[in-house]
């Protein structure tokens, strides 16, 4: 059964011929475009995306280097040329932190990558100060957390955190700012 149009919708056969004429030089149209692939979809972006982490924090915290800081017994460190009245002022609790990180239960791979994302967010935000729970357990993160850290170039200072922030499972930890000089002396 063929539907019917409205009369609305008819053409009367003057349109029809007008437009015969109209294309009457016309030639079929060749396709000849290139189609390239499609773009990556959302978890190869996300794949991109962590693999891009992961190599920034491989940059920065290497397995291999042992820096020459004692994590056996209070982590105390202040990057040469700083002021080392600045790991005092960690130690008493002068300075509180704006962020805290939680590593419990991270492999060290993935303690690279979140102390990256940590120093990163803390220069974005304009946090000077942070801390990193890395709780005690068999002393891997207690020992590495301090090594990795050290080899950062925008971590100013860092000491173990007092009691009210984790005491010997944490550190507090001083991001060189650039511009943020109201904490300094």
């Amino acid at each position: 059964m063929k539907k019917e149009r409205p009369k609305s919708h008819m053409i009367d056969d003057a349109d029809l011929d007008l437009f015969r004429q109209s294309i009457a030089g016309a030639t079929k149209y060749k396709q000849d475009t290139v189609r390239f692939e499609k773009a990556p979809s959302k978890p190869k972006l996300n794949e991109l995306a962590s693999q891009k982490k992961q190599h920034q924090s491989e940059f920065y915290f290497s397995d291999e280097y042992i820096p020459d800081i004692d994590t056996h017994g209070t982590v105390n460190y202040v990057r040469p040329g700083a002021d080392r009245y600045l790991a005092k002022q960690l130690r008493r609790g002068d300075i509180a932190p704006e962020l805290i990180l939680d590593l419990h239960g991270l492999n060290k791979d993935r303690v690279k990558e979140e102390l990256a994302a940590l120093i990163h967010a803390c220069k974005k935000q304009h946090y000077y100060c942070a801390c990193v729970v890395h709780g005690i357990g068999e002393h891997i993160l207690k020992h590495k957390v301090p090594q990795y850290l050290v080899q950062h170039p925008d971590i100013l200072a860092m000491h173990q955190a007092p009691l009210e922030y984790g005491g010997k499972g944490a550190v507090l930890i001083l991001v060189d700012l650039p511009q943020s000089n109201e904490f300094r002396r």
